[in-house]
């Protein structure tokens, strides 16, 4: 986006679109107050930052609406510019005329994403601060929110900052021995230097381990329910969702492509697939969502492995050692129609024993899969990745890190370290916005809600 757009003054819906009690217009700008100010029943030009404003707005002779003014002065606001904030009556009517009386007063429409590119160009976040907005604004659980607000409050920035400052430092030496070099002095200790890029490492593996935890809380925790047709998939499907979400009957392959939804358990986010009954079938519909079933087991983070305890086992064995091998580190075999045969307990040791029918054995379930996912991080309040484009670029400064390791293990000169350090410096300073582009800018902001 172009810097000298920064001189508009800009103005959108900040609240969803559609009839409502009360809705929000922005305007933010240079003009922000000045261009209000024409059009509202007060003068408003003095008014000091962080006050509200009672009385109307009027098209000339015409009054539109009664509303609220929240004023907040230059450097005081949340983009770091003059902003106003209507509160007006939630009419699509209303809506639509204010923002045309606006445009017509001198503002312009803001582009998706705008309100906090400004932000970020006044200096008011940086923009792993400035993608955590779209994250708070998009979390549906407890956990992606509190994340999110973490991130959003500069823990992450923060955690950047340190490990970018410390590499800095010793940059600043290794660059001082190239101005000498005819000299051959080293102003750089190269075991304190090595002891400074061991710790800088295990940081960074922190952080990019923590990228799985982050991943799952962010989209949400694949689990793929897989078993024989008729052991009560679609049962437990709908009874965890207290919903008749999936279709339960007697007759065996009536799931034959896979159904999802989500269930929220303690602040994470579960996301149930229910698939096709896995057997031996000439039916080819029916064959295809089979196929379809072991391409979600191997997609899942946790694969539930239903077996009917009122049946025949042997033939869901076999099933269940089709896919134990590929599936063993995320299987949890269940045990299901306890209530008819209670007997089967003896012969399982590792299950768990429900009756998706009755309710039995749910809570048990819940907390069990609650153990596939490591919250130790979360209570620790250890910094979590979240981003994929943070993740991929600590990822490239940990390989950056481990080329100078390499390159001092081999004595390597300080011209040919710089190299790598520099490299290391882009990616760690790419993620909180020291170094951009205007592409990856406005791949980032394109994202956001306009408004926002």
């Amino acid at each position: 986006m172009n810097n000298l757009l920064q001189e508009d003054t800009i103005c959108a819906l900040a609240t969803g679109g559609g009839l409502s009690a009360i809705a929000v217009i922005r305007l933010s700008g240079k003009q922000a107050i000045e261009i209000t100010n024409t059009i509202f029943s007060r003068d408003i030009l003095s008014a000091k930052s962080h006050t509200m404003h009672f009385g109307t707005i009027s098209d000339n002779t015409e009054i539109i609406d009664e509303v609220l003014l929240s004023i907040f002065k230059h450097g005081k606001s949340y983009t770091g510019e003059e902003t106003v904030e209507v509160s007006c009556h939630g009419s699509t009517f209303i809506q639509n005329k204010l923002l045309q009386l606006f445009i017509t007063q001198g503002c312009r429409m803001a582009t998706a994403g705008e309100f906090t590119m400004r932000a970020f160009r006044n200096g008011k976040l940086d923009l792993s601060q400035a993608e955590s907005v779209a994250d708070l604004i998009a979390s549906e659980n407890e956990a992606a929110h509190q994340t999110a607000l973490k991130q959003l409050r500069g823990g992450f920035s923060n955690k950047l900052q340190e490990l970018r400052t410390k590499l800095i430092d010793f940059a600043s030496l290794i660059e001082l021995e190239l101005d000498f070099s005819e000299e051959d002095v080293e102003f750089a200790d190269r075991k304190q230097f090595e002891n400074l890029l061991d710790a800088l490492k295990q940081e960074l593996k922190k952080l990019v381990q923590s990228f799985k935890l982050g991943n799952v809380i962010k989209n949400g925790i694949p689990v793929a329910i897989l078993g024989a047709p008729n052991v009560g998939k679609s049962t437990l499907l709908n009874t965890l969702l207290n919903e008749e979400k999936a279709i339960v009957s007697d007759i065996a392959g009536t799931t034959r492509d896979a159904i999802e939804d989500n269930l929220n358990i303690k602040g994470f986010t579960f996301r149930f697939i229910d698939t096709a009954g896995i057997r031996e079938t000439s039916d080819a519909i029916e064959s295809l969502g089979i196929k379809k079933s072991l391409e979600k087991a191997k997609l899942a983070n946790i694969v539930l492995f239903i077996i009917d305890a009122d049946a025949q086992l042997s033939n869901q064995l076999l099933e269940l050692e089709k896919i134990k091998e590929s599936t063993k580190e995320k299987l949890l075999l269940v045990i299901n129609k306890i209530d008819l045969n209670p007997e089967i307990k003896k012969d399982f040791k590792n299950a768990l024993f429900i009756s998706a029918k009755n309710d039995q054995g749910i809570q048990t379930l819940k907390e069990r899969l609650l153990t596939f996912v490591n919250t130790a991080q979360l209570s620790n309040n250890d910094t979590i990745v979240t981003n994929l484009r943070h993740y991929e670029e600590l990822q490239l400064t940990l390989n950056e890190i481990n080329a100078i390791t390499e390159g001092l293990n081999s004595g390597l000169t300080g011209d040919f370290l710089a190299i790598n350090i520099r490299q290391a410096l882009f990616h760690l300073g790419s993620i909180t916005g020291e170094v951009t582009t205007d592409i990856l800018l406005g791949n980032i902001f394109g994202k956001f809600c306009i408004g926002k």
